[in-house]
């Protein structure tokens, strides 16, 4: 297993009206993240706001390409990012505590906070097909490269961990500083993962390579 410090290369925000940062996804353009304040987007090179959708939105969120998805309490919703409308709906795995969000495979990646499970899903009927176990406290989920990454975040220590798809063995840890928390997760696709922050209201990017 691979251990390295995480690079944190930029901090965005804190941001207007957001105290939470919960879900964190990438479309390509923009990195959008959930919020007390709805679904807001903003751009990575600026740094500005660019839309803040007016939903529920209290944590994990992905991008299959064309739409949103978003975790409000037990229920993920499908999105369109350009006006908002909630298109579909599914529920969420188990009995809540669902955290991070991730789309790859034609399937939705969901992450169980406490439960400290990754499962794949369904995004039509929200039916499990796979469960990962992790032993940490999972609070956000990622794929890139053809490879499943997560956030944890317990006892004050956070991390981005590679893991194996099959076995959840881990095979690389990015280990944040003391008291800096990964509440959601996403990557460029290049050379950063972008983190949500929690409480602080701010997302950071950090180095993945």
């Amino acid at each position: 297993m691979t251990h390295r410090q995480a690079q944190i290369l930029r901090e965005y925000g804190p941001f207007p009206d957001a105290n939470n940062v919960a879900g964190v996804s990438f479309d390509g353009t923009h990195v959008w993240f959930a919020s007390d304040n709805g679904l807001v987007a903003f751009d990575p090179d600026k740094g500005e706001v660019r839309t803040t959708l007016p939903v529920v939105a209290d944590a994990g969120t992905a991008f299959d390409g064309t739409h949103l998805f978003q975790i409000a309490e037990m229920t993920i919703r499908k999105i369109d990012p350009a006006t908002g409308e909630v298109l579909s709906e599914i529920a969420t795995p188990g009995e809540g505590g669902a955290s991070g969000l991730a789309w790859a495979e034609g399937s939705l990646w969901v992450g169980k906070h406490r439960g400290r499970k990754i499962h794949q899903v369904d995004p039509d009927t929200g039916a499990v097909l796979r469960t990962i176990d992790s032993d940490r406290f999972v609070t956000g989920v990622c794929w890139v490269d053809g490879e499943l990454w997560h956030g944890t975040w317990q006892d004050e220590q956070s991390d981005v961990r590679r893991v194996d798809p099959e076995t959840g063995e881990v095979l690389e840890r990015l280990e944040m500083p003391p008291g800096v928390c990964v509440s959601g997760l996403d990557s460029d696709g290049n050379d950063r993962f972008f983190c949500g922050g929690g409480p602080g209201g701010v997302v950071r990017a950090i180095r993945r390579i």
